[in-house]
């Protein structure tokens, strides 16, 4: 079948160009009322019923039944078995993107993830102590399509934060488990993994049944039915995000060839109809020529339907006035990946302040940074990289704050503290304070 994609046309220069343009942007992170009801009537069943709730919801969604849940566990044996089953060039593959991912990691832990303390005049000691989470849960998805990235970009982390127990409960459908992924949970150092998923799954981790232990963060992407549970858990655990349609936006300067920048579109689109694919430069020929390149690849494309269907619904090709016009319009959407496709990257990056990740040069696919650049994929959507930040080894710590105020110091800070006390109506405040006065 022949299709097409037809990404929105604008330009800047248009009297509706906010309003079509907002159209084009807008997507709602809210699910809709029978998913939330249905999601709140699985954690209800399993924080009452715990493993036999996961039984019945497994096999109900997952067609795959089982005596225990115990049963459902996958084994340290069987993740090596699955690592050393992989063919050479897949095993070397695994092994590279995780050396570069624990790589990069390892160098953001030592540039922000270490305590550290300083005595000041009176020679009280203030710092802060930087200690790992004990339990986290990571969500991998299944069904559809297999994501051992997703485990390496999820446990890597937690396992250079120092996490003791990293749990993972992936889908198995049908009870098909990927060798893929279950060689990546070996090479990240997951502890434990459970083939189970869905809101029973994030019900599981964050309840915690007879079976699977109680974490203290979940984190990983997911449906409509795990991203609403992971909201309603919110609280009882920390959860990493919740996750939008994927992203992609393009700043082009006319320099990187069009069938390099149309695959970048491609990349995302293939995720799924809502992802969005988006192009802004201020060469109308060089958008033509993008355009023509859609048209001559996309049939050679095995997702080409759902490419074709993002493009259409949610992609937009846009000429902008000038690259710095496209850095702006950039800050705007504040977009999960941002390709700075100009043979002069360096000259824009500084402009760029809201991005989940920045790919830097014509060379730099996004899809690099999907699998083995280093840095984590798991990034803000949604215009949230305008507060949020990527999964982090950061997001498997936590920060306590270290006082110890010397007897020359209380004789300082007393007066103070007893004065904004005071001022608060709170006296025992106060006179917790003054007593420690000569």
């Amino acid at each position: 079948m022949n299709f097409q994609a037809r990404p929105l046309r604008l330009s800047t220069t248009q009297t509706d160009f906010e309003a079509e343009f907002h159209k084009r942007l807008h997507w709602s992170a809210e699910t809709d009322d029978e998913i939330e009801q249905r999601v709140a009537d699985i954690l209800k069943d399993v924080q009452q019923e715990g493993d036999a709730a996961v039984l019945r919801y497994t096999e109900r969604f997952d067609a795959l039944p089982a005596p225990s849940v115990a049963a459902l566990e996958l084994t340290q044996a069987e993740l090596e078995a699955a690592f050393d089953a992989l063919e050479p060039v897949q095993r070397h593959a695994l092994e590279v993107a995780a050396a570069r991912i624990r790589s990069y990691h390892q160098a953001q832990k030592q540039a922000s993830g270490q305590s550290w303390s300083y005595r000041d005049e009176d020679g009280s000691l203030l710092g802060q102590k930087v200690t790992p989470l004990d339990r986290v849960g990571i969500y991998v998805p299944g069904g559809k399509a297999a994501y051992p990235s997703s485990v390496l970009m999820n446990a890597i982390p937690a396992n250079v934060a120092g996490v003791e127990d990293i749990i993972m409960v992936v889908p198995t459908p049908r009870g098909e488990k990927n060798q893929l992924v279950l060689a990546a949970a070996y090479v990240a150092g997951v502890s434990r993994a459970f083939t189970i998923g869905g809101a029973q799954a994030v019900g599981a981790l964050a309840y915690g049944t007879a079976t699977i232990p109680k974490v203290d963060k979940i984190t990983g992407p997911g449906n409509a039915y795990v991203a609403s549970a992971k909201k309603r858990v919110f609280g009882l655990v920390g959860i990493d995000m919740i996750a939008g349609p994927s992203e992609i936006l393009v700043l082009a300067d006319g320099t990187t060839p069009p069938d390099w920048v149309a695959m970048d579109l491609f990349s995302q689109a293939e995720h799924d109809e809502l992802a969005q694919s988006i192009l802004l430069c201020p060469d109308a020929a060089y958008i033509e020529a993008v355009q023509e390149a859609i048209d001559r690849l996309l049939p050679t494309m095995p997702r080409a339907e759902i490419i074709a269907k993002s493009l259409n619904g949610r992609g937009a090709l846009i000429q902008t006035r000038s690259m710095q016009e496209a850095c702006e319009i950039s800050n705007r959407i504040a977009p999960e990946h941002l390709e700075v496709s100009s043979d002069e990257p360096h000259r824009w990056e500084p402009v760029l302040r809201h991005a989940g990740a920045i790919f830097l040069g014509a060379y730099t696919s996004e899809s690099l940074g999907d699998y083995c650049a280093g840095p984590n994929h798991v990034l803000p959507t949604s215009g949230t990289a305008r507060f949020s930040s990527p999964l982090s080894v950061m997001d498997f710590q936590k920060r306590s704050s270290i006082i110890e105020v010397s007897a020359a110091g209380a004789q300082k800070l007393g007066p103070i503290a007893n004065v904004l006390a005071q001022g608060e109506g709170l006296q025992a405040h106060g006179q917790a304070a003054v007593m420690r006065l000569r």
